[in-house]
């Protein structure tokens, strides 16, 4: 080959490369579901196989992921682990280890073919192939060329939505060759700024990551990096994704994400800011709830507790529950005691209640909890919150946004109402309503605030019920452009929840919690 020859190949493949992705892509399904290793654990398909990766595009799923090794005599295959068959693949051609067929009678796949299959048909479901590395620097950087070569001699490029690793020479060497590419970080080290300066186009973390650094979403976001986490199963874990607005969710149950993300209605124009989705066990999280513990408002018959008997985390849900059980008054007094909380020797329930005083608090925003309440006459469930400054100013001064509260002896409505220093209960001047709500106690809920300087809207599952307004006059009517903190309480008696008497036979009896969620728009914060 002559040197004007050598230059025009070279030429070639270096605009070939570089134009990688100058042409449409797909247009992707409407969800963020990525199938890890395709969709093979319903029907048993092996993992990273040509069945998994059908099905995952007769599924419509956004798209597929699938991991990618290069042999000893540099073919590109389709497989996840080290070796195959006991045969080390860096250190085995592949004709040796096509000898070892897939579990469902599949030949292991080249790249070549992997890409061919997974394109007919398919309009709509992106390719996400991830490189896996070798300790070989060079291995990396010509596994890197190779398949960027690969892509476009099999006219794959429409099909890839990005390449994907855990090394970050192979993501840099991509860019570098073909600027176009897209391309996510695996490894979850690196910041988002980092990410950016480096022309890296996405972070796809483990979800742990994400918890432990939740300001890197907010930052992504404001960055333009897309948002991705592996290997996402539990519908905790993916609901936390869908309230955070992650554009992809790697899942091994794509189904089950498939079906959260159509029922995930949260406004595009909101922020999660906060929230607990209850994925652990045990007690709560001290960093977001704190106990209330004894006789506390209300001339309430319960004595709060921190135990777990009243309140705890298992399952994926908070548990809440009010007992039927004598539990000493440390408080008492005296019969005679001024203060109510001092006359009791002892209190004959015990309840749970958590606020997030002192650890969260927020001055507007979506405030929302999904929950099945507790079923009992006698019973006073409430979602809430109190103005920061009740300790300097106390209550009605303060504020309280009642979101939602329920009475045992009214079992088909909830109601949401505010308190102010001219608005309150103890004069009978409370701004609140009513609306019926089906099946409290069996089914789940989503109780609502969307709380704004001009207004206060009430929703249960969405729909708007009570709407108050801003009159703009005096901190009497609105004390509410200052921070609040939440509860979320069970009651027992009292003077609204004991009106019409205590139903010890329906106890136990607990509040099931889903999630509780604060969502803030840019403005807002």
């Amino acid at each position: 080959m002559t040197k004007i020859e050598l230059a025009a190949v070279v030429c070639f493949f270096m605009t070939s490369c570089q134009n990688i992705f100058n042409v449409d892509a797909i247009s992707t399904a409407d969800n963020p579901v990525i199938a890890h290793r395709g969709d093979w654990k319903k029907n048993g398909y092996p993992k990273n196989s040509i069945a998994a990766l059908k099905q995952a595009i007769k599924n419509g799923y956004t798209g597929s992921e699938f991991d990618v090794r290069m042999t000893k005599d540099e073919v590109l295959i389709v497989t996840h682990d080290a070796e195959y068959a006991d045969l080390v693949i860096e250190e085995s051609n592949y004709e040796e280890l096509s000898l070892h067929k897939l579990p469902n009678g599949e030949i292991l796949p080249k790249l070549s073919d992997f890409l061919r299959a997974g394109m007919a048909d398919n309009d709509s479901t992106a390719f996400f192939l991830e490189l896996k590395p070798s300790k070989n620097k060079k291995r990396n950087i010509k596994m890197a060329r190779k398949t960027l070569q690969l892509v476009e001699e099999v006219n794959a490029k429409s099909h890839i939505g990005y390449y994907i690793s855990f090394s970050y020479e192979i993501l840099k060497e991509i860019k570098k060759v073909s600027p176009n590419a897209k391309v996510q970080y695996l490894n979850g080290y690196k910041k988002p700024t980092e990410l950016k300066h480096d022309k890296i186009d996405g972070l796809d973390y483990q979800i742990n990551t994400f918890r432990r650094h939740p300001k890197w979403i907010e930052k992504a976001k404001k960055l333009d990096l897309k948002l991705n986490s592996w290997t996402v199963n539990k519908s905790e874990d993916i609901k936390f994704l869908l309230a955070n607005k992650f554009d992809y969710i790697t899942t091994d149950e794509p189904e089950l994400a498939l079906r959260l993300s159509k029922i995930n209605t949260t406004n595009s124009d909101w922020n999660l800011v906060w929230s607990d989705e209850f994925d652990y066990s045990g007690k709560v999280d001290s960093t977001k709830w704190s106990y209330e513990i004894g006789l506390k408002r209300n001339q309430e018959k319960q004595f709060y507790t921190d135990s777990l008997k009243n309140v705890r985390v298992e399952n994926g849900k908070l548990i809440l529950e009010a007992h039927k059980e004598k539990i000493n008054n440390p408080q008492f007094e005296s019969k005679d005691a001024k203060n109510w909380r001092k006359q009791w020797e002892y209190a004959d329930y015990t309840s749970g209640s958590i606020t997030t005083k002192n650890l969260a608090e927020w001055t507007y925003g979506r405030i929302e909890i999904k929950a099945k309440l507790p079923k009992g006459v006698g019973l006073w469930p409430a979602f809430w919150m109190l103005g920061e400054n009740y300790s300097e100013v106390g209550w009605p001064e303060c504020g309280e946004i009642d979101i939602m509260e329920h009475v045992g002896f009214d079992p088909d409505s909830i109601f949401g109402t505010i308190h102010t220093k001219s608005y309150n209960h103890m004069r009978g001047t409370e701004k609140g309503k009513s609306t019926f709500v089906e099946d409290p106690y069996d089914s789940y809920h989503i109780y609502s605030l969307l709380w704004t300087p001009e207004k206060m809207d009430f929703l249960l599952d969405g729909k708007v019920y009570n709407q108050i307004k801003n009159e703009n006059k005096t901190t009497a009517e609105w004390p509410f452009d200052q921070n609040f903190h939440l509860k979320l309480n069970i009651a027992v008696g009292g003077m609204l929840g004991g009106r019409e008497g205590i139903d010890d036979s329906s106890l136990p009896s607990a509040m099931i919690v889903d999630y509780v969620r604060v969502f803030q728009k840019q403005s807002d914060r």
